[in-house]
């Protein structure tokens, strides 16, 4: 019976659905630090995550059982792909699934920060009646400005749209402008036109500091900000610096370049205690709604992997969707990228009277992924053969 390791609360329907696929799922509530990690992985072969666990290469290479890590979350920043891949570990994520929560949570940042709604919260709760008009505005006529134009960028223009404000963008990437939205040819450009300004950018390194106070000081005067993608991304002193000015009117931020790895661990942040700024626990797509279309979508592409060598959506390896055949048995041979690989499978089933019904494969940069179905059993000296190959990286028999 193979295990799954699943760590930070992830929703039961995680747990339900490897369980029922013949799983013996092993649950914790926080994150493991990297010693914790590599003694928790002994006979593993299944890693569920979320954002607060690192997964590096010498965390890897210490857990020869591991086969697929599931990130139920959007980034695999905290994964080294590369590794795992050479490993021939499957990593999977949620690229969809929390996109709705996120988009949310920033509409509501916006009309909160513009509004000025956690100032007059904290008053009235302090017993202040401070009514007052002054700096409070409506989201309508004003102009959203989103920085990276992807899945997420993409649903809050639409809803910011249909709240009647302007939208511009800006992606490095080539990207359909949705609705009336206006690509912006340059990141100044943007900052030099947006009220508002938000940013959806992934995690990968070259990312890192990209919005430091060179940006912060080309922002409008009085705009509002938020960060709801990484927290690397950001200088927060320089934010914090441009806050007291008044030179940014608010803030609302989710994402820190150092989190806690558990609930109720102590929290620091040069963002703490300033005005009209919203802090939250990096909890953009911490809905229940959410939380549950991550836990099916991330076991399913798991537990489908482990029992078809189904590969679809894998953001590390070469992407095969297969259904399972129960009638044949499977070989799923993970490889270097190197010219003859297929007709050297070919040949050693064919030396061993192995007949074959169906083959795929694919290909992703240096790595390649062949599945073949036999009709007959496997012999030992094929997989002997085949694995013992220079270039293999990881063969699997799947009946």
């Amino acid at each position: 019976m193979p295990t799954a390791l699943l760590l930070e609360n992830l929703h039961p329907h995680a747990r339900t659905i490897l369980e029922t696929a013949g799983f013996d799922v092993v649950t914790r509530t926080g994150a493991l630090d990297e010693s914790e990690l590599v003694e928790a992985l002994a006979g593993v072969q299944v890693l569920g995550i979320r954002s607060k666990t690192n997964v590096p290469a010498d965390v890897l290479a210490a857990a020869p059982d591991l086969e697929a890590v599931g990130a139920f979350c959007i980034g695999t920043n905290q994964i080294d792909l590369h590794a795992a891949a050479s490993q021939g570990i499957a990593v999977f994520n949620a690229p969809f699934s929390n996109t709705r929560s996120v988009v949310e949570i920033a509409i509501a940042d916006i009309i909160s920060l513009t509004r000025r709604l956690t100032v007059f919260d904290k008053e009235m709760h302090a017993g202040v009646w401070n009514k007052s008009a002054t700096g409070a505005h409506e989201v309508r006529g004003r102009t959203l400005g989103i920085i990276g134009y992807g899945n997420i960028g993409t649903q809050l223009s639409v809803l910011a749209e249909n709240l009647g404000m302007s939208v511009v963008f800006y992606d490095s990437a080539e990207k359909l402008a949705l609705g009336n939205a206006r690509r912006m040819n340059t990141l100044d450009e943007l900052l030099e036109t947006a009220d508002v300004v938000t940013l959806h950018v992934d995690g990968r390194a070259g990312n890192a500091g990209m919005f430091g106070a060179k940006q912060i000081a080309r922002m409008r005067p009085g705009s509002i900000f938020l960060n709801l993608s990484r927290g690397f991304v950001v200088d927060y002193a320089a934010l914090r610096d441009a806050i007291l000015s008044g030179h940014v009117a608010g803030a609302a931020v989710d994402v820190f370049p150092v989190e806690p790895k558990r609930k109720g661990d102590a929290f620091e942040s040069e963002l703490r205690g300033l005005p009209n700024v919203i802090l939250t626990p990096h909890t953009g797509g911490s809905t229940e709604e959410a939380q549950e279309a991550i836990g099916q979508f991330v076991a399913n592409k798991v537990r489908d992997y482990l029992t078809t060598g189904s590969t679809n959506l894998s953001v590390n390896l070469p992407n095969l969707a297969l259904d399972q055949r129960p009638d044949a048995h499977r070989v799923a041979y993970l490889h270097r990228n190197v010219p003859g690989v297929l007709a050297t499978i070919n040949a050693t089933l064919a030396e061993h009277g192995v007949n074959i019904e169906g083959q795929l494969l694919a290909t992703r940069g240096e790595l390649g992924y062949v599945v073949t179905d036999v009709s007959s059993p496997v012999p030992t000296d094929v997989v002997d053969v085949l694995a013992g190959r220079p270039e293999s990286l990881r063969l699997r028999l799947l009946d």
